[in-house]
C-alpha cells in the first residue's frame, strides 16, 4: 500500500512545463529535515500545501526520495506560508519583500483580499493604483490558466502552452478548444499536428473525421512551408496525409477539395502559371505541364498551394514584371559616359563585370547583381547611388536583417534600414503602413543580401514600391535559400525575364584574404586551403573525435580566439553548426558554452525554461517574427536583466530593451551557437564551424559556402578531412517547390 506524505514546499528545485515533472523540497509532517519528493503537477508553486502518495526509493545521484504516483497542492493558509507563496512569483508584481508587507497587513486573509477585495491592497505601503491592477490582472490570469492547465492535464496534454493558449483565446479557451482542438496548431505557435490530434481523438473526434483528414492538409503544407516549398505536389500530399492519419487517400483527396472549395488552398502547375491565369486551378492530374523535382525528374503534377503564400507568389511575379515596365527615372543619359564618370568620382577602375552591372542599373528598372564575396556588390551599390544622387533622386537601402542594413549603411555611407523597419510595421494595426495606397517615397530601392527575403516578405516590400522607381536586388546566389518559403534570388535569376549582373573579378585586396580563397574554392568543389601558422584568417583545425571538436570549439572561444586576436567572446566570436541535435549541433554546444563563458552562480539572476537557464548576460536570438516587439526570426541580443516580481526578462538588441515575459521565452533560445542557416544575412568578426560526419545529412557545399562568408576576420574549421571533403562534393542541393520563375516569365 502506497505511504502518505504531508507538508509545505519549501523551494521548487525543478519542473518541466512540458510534462509537469518537478522536484520539491518539502518540510514534511513528521520530519526533522527537508524531503526531497518527485512527481508530476501542472503548476507548482513555493508555499503550497503537497499531499502525496506514494513509495521512498533510493536514486545513485540524488539519494533517498519519496517517489509520487499522486501529488495534489492546495494553498496555504497560514501567514508564513502565504508570503512564501506569493513571494515565488506567482503573480506579477508580488516579489518576495511586497508579499512580506501584504501579509503583515491582512495575515490570514491576504489571499482572499487579494481575490476579492484588491482595492484594499492600498492599504500597504508602496502599492499604488498602478500595481494593483497589474496584481489583480495577475491573479485573474493565472487563475485561468490554471484551470486551462487543469483541463488540458486531463486529456495528457503538457501544459507549457497554457499561457499562451489563453493570451490567445481568453476565458473562452476550454469552449474553443473542445469545440476545434485543431485550431490549437494554428493558432498557438509551438503547437503541432500531433498534439492537437491526441487531444482531438481523446475528446472524442472521429479517425475518420473530415475535420482531421482537413488538418492533416493544412499540416504537411505548413510542415513544407517549414522546409521552404512555396508549393507541395498533390500525390506527396496526399500520401503524407494519409501515412499520418490512416485516413483513405480518397477521404484525403475529398479533404483537399473541400479546402480547394473554400478558398484555403489553391492548386497550380507550370502551364498555368506560365501561361492564361484563366487556366489556373484546373483539375490536378488532368494539367499538362511539369515542374522541377528534387531528383531533377520532371511530373505533370499540380502544386497545392496555401492561400496566403499563393498570392504571395503571384504578387511578387506580378509586381516585378509592372515595375519593369515604362520610363527609367533616370533622365536621358549615356550610360558609358555614366560609368566614366562614376569611375572618376569614386577614384577606382572597374572590372569588366562591374562596369556591365553598373551600365545595366542604369538603363533597366529592376535588375539583379549578384556574386560571391570579394567580387564588388557593395562597390557596385555605391556607384549607382552617385549616379542617382548627382541627378537628385530619392534612394533606399533596405536588407532582411538588422546586422545586414547595419553593415549596408556602413559600407555605403547612407541609412539603411530592415524590410520591415522601412515598411514601418505598425503593432497598433497589426499591419505595414507602406504598401499599394501608401507607397515608399524613393526613386530607387537596393535591397541587400535577397537570397534570404522569402517570398511573402518580398511581396510586401515590392507592393510598397512606387511603379516609377528601380530595384535593384542584390544577393550571392550560391549561398542558402530564405529560412522562410521560396527563392526568391534563385527563381529571379533562373526565370530570365530580369537582367542580371554576375560579377566574377575577385578585387585584388579581396584576393589577399584565405576566407575569400576559402569561399571560392568550396563553391568550385575545391578543398579550402588554411592560411600558414599565425599569418592568415582561415584555419582548417582536425579532430575527428566528436568530444575532442567539443573541446576544441570551447577552447577556441573562450581562450584562443580572444587571447591571439584580441575579439570578444560574446560579442565577436560566433559559432556555427549544420544542425541543432548531436553532440556537435547547436543545442549541446550552447550548453557547452554556456557553462564555460557565463556559468551563472550566487549572485547571477537567472531563470529556467524548458530545461534552459537563461542567465544575465547570456546571448540569445529571437526564434520568430515578433511584430509587437520588432524583434525577428534571426535577431541575436544579451540578456541585460531578470526581474524575478514582475516574471520578466529584458533582453537588448543593438542596445535597444525588449521585454519578454517568463511565458514567452521560448522564442528565445541561446546564441552561442547558431545554425548556418539562422546566420544568413548576418557577418560576424570570428567564426568557428564544427565539420564532422555526425552532420552527414546537412554536409552541403552551399551550407559550408554560406557558413564561411560570415567571418570577416577570421574563419575556423574544426573538425574530419572526411566530413570535408563530402560537404566540398555534395552540391547536389534539395530544390524548393516554386512557380515563381515560371510566373515570372510567363506573357500575362
Amino acid at each position: 500500500m502506497a505511504e502518505q506524505l504531508t507538508g509545505v514546499i519549501e523551494r521548487v528545485t525543478f519542473h518541466n512545463l512540458d510534462n509537469g515533472y518537478c522536484v520539491l523540497r518539502v518540510l514534511a509532517r513528521g520530519h526533522r529535515d527537508l524531503v526531497t519528493v518527485v512527481g508530476h503537477l501542472q503548476q507548482v508553486v513555493a508555499g503550497e500545501y503537497v499531499t502525496a502518495a506514494g513509495d521512498w526509493v533510493t536514486d545513485r545521484t540524488h539519494g533517498v526520495q519519496f517517489k509520487a504516483d499522486d501529488l495534489k497542492t492546495t494553498p496555504p493558509h497560514t501567514a508564513e506560508g502565504i508570503a512564501r507563496y506569493l513571494g515565488s512569483g506567482l503573480v506579477k508584481g508580488i516579489g518576495a519583500k511586497f508579499a512580506r508587507r501584504i501579509v503583515d497587513v491582512f495575515g490570514d486573509n491576504t489571499l482572499d483580499v487579494i481575490d476579492k477585495s484588491p482595492t484594499f491592497l492600498s492599504q500597504v505601503k508602496g502599492i499604488g493604483p498602478k500595481l494593483i491592477e497589474k496584481i489583480r490582472h495577475s491573479w485573474a490570469e493565472q487563475k485561468a490558466v490554471r484551470s486551462i492547465m487543469v483541463f488540458l492535464h486531463s486529456y495528457g496534454i503538457g501544459t507549457a502552452r497554457a499561457v499562451r493558449i489563453y493570451k490567445q483565446y481568453g476565458d473562452a479557451a476550454i469552449e474553443l478548444v473542445k469545440a476545434n482542438p485543431y485550431r490549437l496548431s494554428t493558432d498557438i505557435w509551438g503547437v503541432g499536428f500531433a498534439t492537437a490530434d491526441a487531444l482531438a481523438l481523446k475528446l472524442g473526434l472521429p479517425r475518420d473525421s473530415p475535420h482531421r483528414a482537413q488538418a492533416a492538409v493544412r499540416h504537411v503544407l505548413s510542415e513544407a512551408t517549414g522546409d521552404g516549398h512555396v508549393g507541395f505536389p498533390e500525390e506527396m500530399l496526399r500520401d503524407r496525409a494519409a501515412e499520418l492519419t490512416q485516413i483513405p487517400a480518397a477521404d484525403i483527396a475529398a479533404a483537399v477539395e473541400h479546402l480547394r472549395v473554400t478558398d484555403e488552398v489553391v492548386r497550380d502547375s507550370v502551364q498555368a502559371a506560365s501561361g492564361d491565369p484563366a487556366n489556373r486551378d484546373r483539375q490536378g492530374a488532368g494539367v499538362d505541364g511539369e515542374h522541377p523535382l528534387p531528383d531533377g525528374r520532371g511530373s505533370p503534377e499540380a502544386l497545392i498551394f496555401l492561400k496566403p503564400l499563393f498570392l504571395a507568389e503571384l504578387g511578387v511575379a506580378r509586381a516585378v514584371k509592372a515595375l519593369a515596365k515604362g520610363p527609367h527615372p533616370l533622365p536621358s543619359l549615356d550610360a558609358d559616359a555614366a560609368v566614366g564618370w562614376v569611375e572618376t568620382k569614386m577614384g577606382i577602375a572597374f572590372a569588366g563585370s562591374q562596369r556591365a552591372a553598373v551600365r545595366a542599373a542604369v538603363t533597366n528598372k529592376v535588375m539583379v547583381v549578384t556574386g560571391g564575396p570579394g567580387t564588388g556588390k557593395t562597390t557596385i551599390v555605391r556607384a549607382v547611388l552617385e549616379v542617382f544622387l548627382a541627378k537628385a533622386l530619392r534612394v533606399l537601402l533596405c536588407a532582411p536583417t538588422g546586422r545586414a542594413a547595419k553593415r549596408l549603411a556602413e559600407s555605403t555611407g547612407r541609412e539603411a534600414k530592415t524590410i520591415h523597419r522601412l515598411l514601418e510595421f505598425d503593432p497598433g494595426i497589426g499591419t505595414f503602413r507602406r504598401g499599394r495606397e501608401n507607397p515608399l517615397d524613393a526613386d530607387l530601392v537596393v535591397v541587400d543580401e535577397t537570397s534570404m527575403v522569402d517570398v511573402v516578405l518580398m511581396n510586401r516590400l515590392l507592393q510598397a514600391v512606387p511603379p516609377w522607381a528601380c530595384v535593384v536586388f542584390v544577393g550571392d546566389a550560391d549561398q542558402l535559400p530564405s529560412v522562410g518559403a521560396g527563392a526568391v534570388l534563385t527563381d529571379l535569376i533562373g526565370s530570365g525575364a530580369v537582367p542580371v549582373a554576375r560579377l566574377t573579378e575577385v578585387h585584388r585586396q579581396a584576393g589577399g584574404s584565405w576566407i575569400v580563397r576559402a569561399a571560392h574554392a568550396v563553391n568550385r568543389g575545391e578543398i579550402p586551403e588554411s592560411a600558414p601558422a599565425g599569418g592568415g584568417d582561415f584555419y582548417f583545425v582536425e579532430a575527428n573525435d566528436p568530444d575532442a571538436v567539443v573541446a576544441l570549439v570551447r577552447q577556441m572561444v573562450t581562450e584562443r580566439i580572444p587571447k591571439k586576436f584580441g575579439l570578444d567572446p560574446f560579442r565577436d566570436v560566433q559559432v556555427l553548426s549544420p544542425q541543432v541535435k548531436t553532440v556537435l549541433g547547436v543545442a549541446n554546444l550552447n550548453r557547452e558554452l554556456q557553462a564555460a563563458l557565463n556559468p551563472g552562480g550566487p549572485g547571477v539572476a537567472e531563470v529556467k525554461r524548458f530545461d534552459t537557464p537563461f542567465r544575465v548576460g547570456d546571448k540569445v536570438m529571437q526564434l520568430k517574427n515578433n511584430y509587437d516587439r520588432e524583434v525577428y526570426n534571426g535577431d541575436i541580443g544579451r540578456v541585460a536583466g531578470i526581474d524575478a516580481d514582475d516574471q520578466a526578462v529584458v533582453v537588448e538588441f543593438d542596445g535597444r530593451p525588449v521585454e519578454y515575459d517568463f511565458g514567452d521565452l521560448d522564442e528565445l533560445q541561446l546564441a552561442y551557437c547558431t545554425s548556418v542557416h539562422k546566420s544568413q544575412g548576418s557577418e560576424y568578426p570570428a567564426v568557428v564551424i564544427p565539420v564532422h560526419t555526425q552532420h552527414y545529412t546537412m554536409l552541403q557545399r552551399n551550407l559550408l559556402y554560406t557558413g564561411i562568408t560570415r567571418g570577416r576576420k577570421l574563419v575556423a574549421l574544426v573538425g574530419s578531412r572526411k566530413a570535408l571533403w563530402v560537404a566540398v562534393n555534395a552540391a547536389e542541393t534539395r530544390q524548393r517547390y516554386t512557380l515563381l520563375r515560371w510566373r515570372l516569365g510567363a506573357d500575362s
